[in-house]
This record gives C-alpha cells, structure tokens and sequence, in this order.
C-alpha cells in the first residue's frame, strides 16, 4: 500500500472482525451527519441567519462543541473548542478530527503545518548545516517518506537565533496558530486556512447579526469545499512571491522602495506593499486557480513528513504538457470508489468510469485532467469550465540537441523574483512578538536588501539533473548586536559544505509564458548563466553590479570567469546541485557561433549536436570572411 498513509496502513492490518469495523465507521458518520431537522435549534436562536456549512455539516455540536440544549448564552458556550483563545488550539484537530481523523492527521504531517524544510534552510542560512533533530513548528511523532516513525521537534527547543527569526518572522503562516495580522495576510489556523478563509478585512459578513462584523471570523459561515485562490493568496506573497507573480503582480522592496515613476503601484498589498502590473501566468490568464494545478495531496500532505516542500510535490508540466520525446500519461478509472471519481463530486465538471485520466509524476491519478480524444483536457474545479492542454511531444523546438536536460522552467518562466543583499540584524537590547511562543520576547530582527530583480534569472543544475532556474536561497548577511551594544557577529555568512558561502535555491516562480526564452537571449546573456549583469570580454566575463565587500564577486550571481578559470563563490542548495561547470558554460556561448543565421529552434541544424568544427567547410569560411 505505497500511497496509504501509514496510520491507515496500520489500522487495516489489524486483525478487527470486519463486521466491526463496518459497524463502528457507520455510527462514526451518522453522528458526523445530523439529518436536517436534528440541527441545533438551541443555536439558531441566537445565530439566526447563520449560513450552512454545507449539505453534510448541518449541526453544530459536532464541529463547535457547546451545548445546544442550554437556555442562557454562558452555558451553551461551555465546553466551545477554543472559545477562550483567538489561535483556537485544538479546534481543528477536536472538531474536524471528530469526522475527519486521516485528513487531519495528514495536514498535521504535511509541510504547509510543519514547515520543516523552512525551519532547515534557516538553520542552514544562519548557523551552517546541522546534522541531529529535525525541527519542525510543533512536537509530533510522524512517518518518513520511508514509512519509518520519526520525531520532529519543536522550534521552541531549536536555541539558536534561527529558531528566534523563524518564530518571529516566518511563524505568522504557520498552520497550527491563527495569524492576526491586521492586514490581508490575517487567516485563521488548521483546516478552516484553506476551507473557512478570511475575507480581506478578516471579518464576518454573513447573515448572523449576532456575529456580523466581528473579526477575526472567516467572511461567512459557508464552507469552501474548494479552497478559494485568495486562501492562498495569503500565506504565498511573501518570499518567492509566487502568488503574487501568478496573477501578474510585483512589489517594490523591503524599504518600501517606490516601484513605477517614483509612484507607488495601483495595486495595495500587506504590510504597506504597493504592486504594479507585470504579464500574469498563462495559466492564470485560462481562468485557472492554484487547485486546477495543484493536488489534494500536494496541498493537505499524504500522510507522510516530508523533509521539505519538494518531498511532497508531485505534479510536473509534462503530465500535462508532455516533453520532447515523451507524451503525458494516462490511466483509466473504472470504480466508483477510485479517487479521481470521489474527489470530482464537488467539481463543476464530474469524472466518470472509463475515463482515462492523467498521472502525476509519481505516478497517481489526477482528479481533473483526463483524455479526450488526441487531447488532453483540464478540468476547471470550480467552475467546470474544459481547457485543452497543448501537447508539446515531439515539436522541433522541444526536440533541439542538448536541451534534453532543461527544465520546462528554464525556458518558460517570464519572471523569477530574485532578492539579493539580504542583510538581518538580530538586536538584543530589543524585544519582538515571537508568534510560537505567543509572547513578546527579547531580541528583535529587522532587514534591508540591496537589489530586486525580476529577469534575466540564473539557471544551474537541480538535485534531479535538469537545469532549472534559481533564486537567492536565502542570500543573508548576519549582524548580531549584543546587549552591551557591541556586534559579535558583523555580516557574517554561515559555513555551508566546508565554507562560509552563500547559497542559491532552485526555484519555480509561478509566472510561465507560452513563449520560451529566446536563443540568442539565452545564450548570449552571461546572467542566465550564473554571472549576473556583466559584459562578456576576452578570455572571460567581468561583472558589473559588483558585491561592496569584494569587487571581483558579482552581487547578482554565483559565477566568475577570468583568463579562462571559471570559479563558483555561492552553493546551490540541495542535495546534488550545483552551478554549470566551464565545459557546459563554453558549449552555451558557443551556440552565438549559430544563431545569426540559424536563429529559432526550429532550424533543422539543432536536431543533432553542433558540430563547431563545421565552420571550416568552404561554405562557412566564405561566410565567415564576407562577415569581416
């Protein structure tokens, strides 16, 4: 059972009478489902005008806790699931645990709840790689991706300042605690993040007068069966900004840097953002939100705790799209009960047996993209609406030689946000809101960048041998101001791999175009390669936007060529990374010998590798001479 997770695995291979079994699973869901007329009219006394759950939610007990039967309002709020504190501790994990016990405990083990490969890439950026505990935002006993038990770690035991800049800066989004921001990145905790979100004024405007107005509430009391793309819209804008590059919006810098003619954008984000306009995801531009891509198991977890986001991943462009040589492949469901069926019951458009739909990069059924015919059509969730997927297999420009390790990334992202000259200091004679804790306590952070950027965007290898883009993962130089005043640390960079480095992430930023990269702009702008804003010259490439610190290093990049020695000053993160090395760097400059008259990949001449040594045919000299 490799897709099971491993609690369910465990209680089926127990040996209970079936019989039981059955019997105990329907008493579980006949007190989960009050019929209609058992709803609690000791409640909507009070809370007349509250919206349904939906058809299956109807009581409110069951969810809440209280009393209905109580005739006084203290009463019947005794014994509420989190009533006294606005995080609601418990509320999820009681209420909808009652019901929905393998949901829950698959978000509790998913990377949205523990953030672990957060809380390790800051451990990494701060103190240097560190073997021991894994650390997550909460205790919790879960399975590897392996099936094996493992333990995480609380960030409260974490006594290192990346435990403290994790809790102060990056805990707001943390699932198991509310985020009371007063702006729109406020959202509630655990499931009602994605399926009870919050409007953008995070207060209640239902048709409850008892509860109109008041926040932090979700804007009604329906719930979300398909998590709206505003749900997730408030935890991604931040970072990599993927949410905002989605929908075609970008925002000015840390220091609230003016972002278009020394205006502010049109667009008001958080925490006094502004955002200007830039071309949106072609994917967004088809009327698609983040669920028409991503899965359930993607977004809630499968059970398993992932090291990091990427371990709980699964779908790929070419599910859809296809690759070069390989088209996108399918499966047929043929039972009532098969996933892709149960789960397209609250789509606009239902799977039905016999539908032969496509699988994911490891391997499982999507819910929503089937074959039709020669094509392959996706599913608009909420709406219903069919969008055809354009097949790429086996088109010229999916087929040039040598491009067989390059990521549909690569050549399709318009824009990846990229922050360089992260400086942090941490000041000890301060204090900040430490959101695990839920405390102020001593010592503050605050942070400046130098530059933001947007394109061209450096590309090196990924753990998976494709060439992929990357971003400054995180690029942090670290201040430490004791309580005496004094630093003890003064931009220090963390040692990563033996040395003190900083590191570059791979990194997919949400902003792809239907047309790719071109050619002569790939191969003939240093950037992409690693390099930065520089000039190629004689024997090298000299850097431009050149780091204070040391004039021979790029601020914006991780390469350096001079009298042809090529040398790597950053890491790229991730296991089996790493930037292009001088073989790979010449053969992509060389492609410029090509393109002034062999300029698309299309041209026949890039179905096999190029030959340079073919510029010494008659035809090429004689070119080759007129050109001087």
């Amino acid at each position: 059972m490799p897709h099971i997770a491993p609690r369910v695995a465990a209680f089926a291979s127990r040996a209970a009478p079936a019989l039981a079994l059955v019997v105990a699973s329907a008493l579980a869901l006949a007190s989960c489902r009050p019929a209609a007329d058992t709803v609690d009219a000791g409640c909507v006394r009070c809370h007349d005008g509250l919206e349904t759950a939906s058809a299956s939610h109807v009581g409110c007990v069951p969810c809440h806790g209280g009393d209905a039967a109580a005739r006084t309002k203290d009463a019947a709020h005794r014994g509420l699931f989190g009533l006294d504190d606005p995080s609601y501790p418990g509320r999820w994990e009681k209420g909808c645990g009652g019901c929905h016990r393998h949901q829950v405990d698959r978000v509790a083990a998913s990377v949205m709840n523990t953030n672990a490969g957060m809380i390790a890439q800051i451990q990494a950026t701060w103190e240097g790689e560190r073997a021991g505990a894994r650390f997550a935002a909460q205790d919790g006993e879960h399975f590897d991706a392996h099936g094996a038990p493992e333990h995480l770690t609380s960030v409260m035991a974490l006594d290192h300042v990346s435990g403290e800049l994790y809790r102060k800066f990056c805990a707001r989004c943390h699932l198991e605690k509310q985020n009371d921001a007063e702006d729109v990145s406020a959202h509630p905790a655990g499931c009602a993040a994605c399926h009870f979100p919050f409007g953008e004024d995070a207060t209640y405007h239902g048709g409850d007068r008892t509860m109109r107005g008041k926040r932090l509430h979700s804007a009604t009391h329906a719930m979300q069966g398909l998590p709206p793309m505003g749900a997730c819209e408030r935890c991604h804008h931040r970072s990599g900004r993927i949410a905002l590059g989605y929908q075609g919006l970008n925002d000015g810098n840390n220091a609230l840097v003016p972002t278009r003619r020394g205006m502010p954008g049109p667009v008001i984000g958080s925490d006094d953002r502004s955002f200007t306009h830039i071309a949106p995801d072609a994917h967004f531009a088809a009327g698609m939100e983040c669920i028409d891509c991503h899965t359930s198991r993607e977004v809630m977890g499968d059970g398993y705790a992932a090291a990091n986001m990427a371990g709980q991943l699964e779908i790929t462009c070419e599910d859809c799209h296809g690759d070069g040589a390989r088209a996108p492949r399918f499966v047929t469901v043929t039972r009532e009960q098969e996933l892709p069926i149960r789960e397209s019951r609250q789509y606009g458009y239902r799977v039905r047996p016999g539908f032969r739909m496509a699988l994911t990069g490891r391997d499982r059924p999507y819910s929503n993209v089937f074959a039709r015919h020669d094509s392959v059509i996706v599913i608009l969730k909420r709406s219903g609406r069919l969008v055809r997927s354009p097949v790429v297999t086996g088109t010229p420009e999916h087929r040039i030689a040598g491009h067989e390790r390059m990521a549909c990334a690569a050549c399709h992202s318009r824009t990846v946000v990229q922050c360089y000259g992260c400086h942090t200091t941490y000041d000890r004679r301060e204090s900040q809101m430490d959101f695990v804790a839920g405390r102020e306590t001593p010592g503050a952070f605050s942070e400046t960048e130098d530059v933001r950027t947007l394109s061209p965007f450096p590309l090196a290898l990924g753990a998976h041998g494709r060439i992929v883009p990357v971003t400054p993962g995180c690029q942090t130089f670290v201040t430490v101001i004791e309580a005496n005043g004094v630093p003890s640390k003064q931009e220090y960079v963390a040692r990563y791999r033996g040395k003190p480095q900083l590191r570059f992430a791979p990194f997919f930023g949400h902003n792809t175009g239907t047309a790719a990269v071109g050619c002569a702009e790939c191969h003939g702008e240093p950037a992409y390669l690693g390099f930065g804003q520089s000039t190629i010259e004689a024997g090298g490439v000299r850097g431009t936007l050149l780091c204070e610190k040391n004039d021979a290093k790029a601020l914006d990049g991780f390469l350096s060529l001079e009298r042809g020695t090529l040398t790597a000053y950053s890491a790229i993160a991730r296991d089996g990374a790493r930037p292009l090395n001088l073989t790979e760097v010449r053969r992509v400059f060389g492609v410029n010998l090509c393109l002034d008259c062999h300029s698309t990949g299309r041209d026949s001449i890039y179905r096999k590798p190029i030959d340079l040594h073919a510029l010494d045919d008659p035809l090429h000299r004689r070119l080759l001479a007129v050109g001087r």
